[in-house]
């Protein structure tokens, strides 16, 4: 596989990062450097892991993640999409997203890579390389998530709208996006 191949499943797969991202920094209350740092390294270290978990399993437990992997990211998905419109419903800042929870990290963390783990395991079955690859999804996690944070923190500043609500629908979007396309395709 090419670095130009691997370049463009890294940034198809850190699309999901960067949506969630957008979403997030929307939803953020107080935007720090911190916070947006610390969710891209979880991001961008889950995509970059799951490739590297694939890859190792190869063919041998594929069968068994396939059956429910589009469940779990649904779910998780499904699940801050709605505490988001939850939120943004409510005045109660409190009830905001918080993305500098350990859990709120992990959870969107593994929802958005677990396509990352499949792309693994096609590298493992293929026998290519996978450090490079790796690497390179992860920095394209990183950087996409950081970019998209700071874009939905201006969306959110420059419109004066619950950009939460249609954050929390994208984040449910995306999980039937999900579901929809292992269930149907």
């Amino acid at each position: 596989m090419s670095i130009l191949d691997v370049i463009i499943i890294a940034v198809a797969l850190a699309m999901d990062c960067f949506t969630v991202s957008v979403a997030t920094g929307v939803a953020t209350v107080r935007p720090r450097f911190r916070t947006v740092l610390v969710m891209a390294l979880f991001f961008g270290g889950f995509q970059g892991l799951m490739p590297v978990l694939g890859w190792f399993t190869g063919g041998s437990v594929s069968h068994l993640i396939e059956s429910f992997d589009h469940w779990v990211a649904f779910g998780l998905l499904a699940f801050i999409g709605g505490n988001m419109i939850r939120g943004a419903l409510s005045d109660d800042e409190d009830k905001q997203m918080d993305v500098s929870r350990l859990r709120t990290l992990v959870e969107l963390a593994v929802a958005t890579s677990i396509d990352a783990l499949v792309v693994g395991v096609d590298l493992g079955l293929m026998r290519d390389a996978l450090l490079v690859p790796a690497l390179i999804i992860a920095a394209v996690s990183f950087a996409l998530t950081i970019a998209g944070f700071y874009l939905g923190v201006y969306f959110k500043r420059v419109c004066k709208f619950k950009f939460e609500l249609v954050g929390g629908i994208v984040l449910i979007g995306i999980g039937l996006k999900i579901l929809l396309e292992h269930l149907i395709g």
